[in-house]
Formats: structure tokens, C-alpha cells, sequence
């Protein structure tokens, strides 16, 4: 991982380390905000005075609003990586986006607008995946924090139960993740099952957790950021409302 920082940093100086921001920003725009609204939707929905939902409807809500995360944010997950990606392959197969905005103008016009969905089933299993683990887990150790220990809902249990879906999160995700990216970045179109043979007879069964840590280093502390803004907004939200906290 420090010889990848190494070598961006060498061959594409600091600003090499963002490549494919604008992607980046328009993909959490996309998929994130969908997913998380139509999970806290379905919650309220299912949460009553006298019960929660239950861990398993948690994550039946979690991969439903993972799924429509998934295929909101595909296109700009594509250019996401192939963004990234570009500096890897030789000059003359870079495709050289100037930003998001224009990767979806010449994706569209020079690939037909089918390419903004590439990769879009194995991208919105990854989501359902994600959510699941990241959103539910998150709920459920929340509450098995506030259950069985002293803690209280505070920035300490958010902090512990974001951290701990952080870690599952990135080792469920991990296979899907490497299958998603070589897909995605893929100069030809493959079936998925001829993909993952390749895979496997290149690399053997280690292929599902590389990248592993610059997969959490990434995703522990989105994930714990996220939840603490998370949890401080709908804090904010109950008291500018008027709602008991």
C-alpha cells in the first residue's frame, strides 16, 4: 500500500491521490443519499411507540435501500473507477475525463448510454452488501451496546458501534469489491462467471481480502464519520422539531 502512495505520488504528484473526486462526490450524492434515506424511511415506517424492527428486518431494509442505491449510483460509480484507475493503464488507453460531468457525456455518446450501467448487477449486490453490513450492523451493535453495557446513547456507543460496522462492512464487502473493480475497469465485456475463473486460477482463493487494508484505512473512518454526523444531525433535527429526544 505505502508503494502505491509512492508511486502515484512520483509519477502524478499529490493531486494524483484525488483522481476521480468529482466521480466520487457525485457517486455519494447518488447512492449514498439514496440508500440512507430509504433505509431511515423504512425505519420510521416499521418503528411504533411499543416495538423496533427486529436485526433480521433491520437487514432486510438495509439490502432493499442497498439496492436502489446501488443502480442510482452505478454510472457515477463506473467513472469512479475508471477515473482512478487511468494513471495504471498506458497513455494511449487513458481515457482522460476531465471530470464527471464530462466522463458521462462521452461515456454516453462514445459507448451508448448502456455503459453507465456496467457492472450494475454485481455493483448492486455490493450495495445490498454494504448497507446491510454497514447500516443494520451499526443499528445492531448500537443497540446491543445500549442493551448490555453501561453506555449510554452517546458519542462513545456511536463512536464503538460505527467503528465495529466499519470492520464488518469491509471484510463482507471485500470479494465484491475486487470482482466490482475488475469489471468496471475491464477493457472487454466478460460474463461474470468466466471473470471469477480467471480470478481464481491467476490468483487462488487469497484474491477475496486483497486490498483488504486500504479497504478499511477508506471505509473505518467513512463509516465512523459518517454515523457521528449522522447521529448529531438527527439530534439536531429532533430539537429544532420540538420531538423528545
Amino acid at each position: 500500500m505505502l508503494g502505491t502512495f509512492a508511486h502515484i505520488l512520483k509519477n502524478n504528484g499529490f493531486f494524483g491521490l484525488y483522481s476521480g473526486l468529482s466521480a466520487s462526490i457525485l457517486r455519494q450524492l447518488t447512492y449514498s443519499t439514496t440508500r440512507f434515506g430509504v433505509y431511515e424511511e423504512l425505519k420510521e415506517v416499521f418503528t411504533t411507540s411499543f416495538s423496533a424492527p427486529s436485526f433480521p428486518s433491520l437487514i432486510a431494509m438495509a439490502s432493499a435501500s442497498g439496492f436502489l442505491g446501488g443502480v442510482a449510483g452505478n454510472p457515477a460509480d463506473v467513472l469512479n473507477v475508471r477515473m482512478q484507475h487511468d494513471a495504471a493503464l498506458a497513455p494511449h488507453d487513458r481515457r482522460n475525463y476531465k471530470h464527471a460531468i464530462d466522463g458521462l457525456v462521452r461515456m454516453a455518446r462514445e459507448e451508448g448510454w448502456r455503459s453507465l450501467f456496467r457492472g450494475v448487477w454485481p455493483n448492486s449486490m455490493r450495495a445490498v452488501l454494504m448497507t446491510a453490513s454497514q447500516l443494520a450492523s451499526y443499528d445492531g451493535f448500537k443497540r446491543v451496546l445500549l442493551t448490555n453495557t453501561s453506555l449510554e446513547d452517546n458519542l462513545t456507543t456511536h463512536f464503538t458501534a460505527s467503528f465495529l460496522a466499519g470492520f464488518v462492512a469491509t471484510t463482507i464487502c471485500s470479494p465484491v469489491d475486487v470482482i466490482k473493480t475488475r469489471v468496471m475497469s475491464a477493457k472487454e465485456s466478460k460474463g461474470l462467471a468466466r471473470l471469477l475463473a480467471d480470478i481464481y486460477r491467476l490468483e487462488g482463493a487469497k484474491w477475496m481480502f486483497r486490498g483488504w487494508v486500504p479497504s478499511f484505512i477508506r471505509l473505518g473512518p467513512h463509516t465512523i464519520v459518517t454515523f457521528l454526523f449522522l447521529e448529531q444531525h438527527k439530534k439536531i433535527y429532533r430539537r429544532l422539531r420540538g420531538f423528545d429526544e
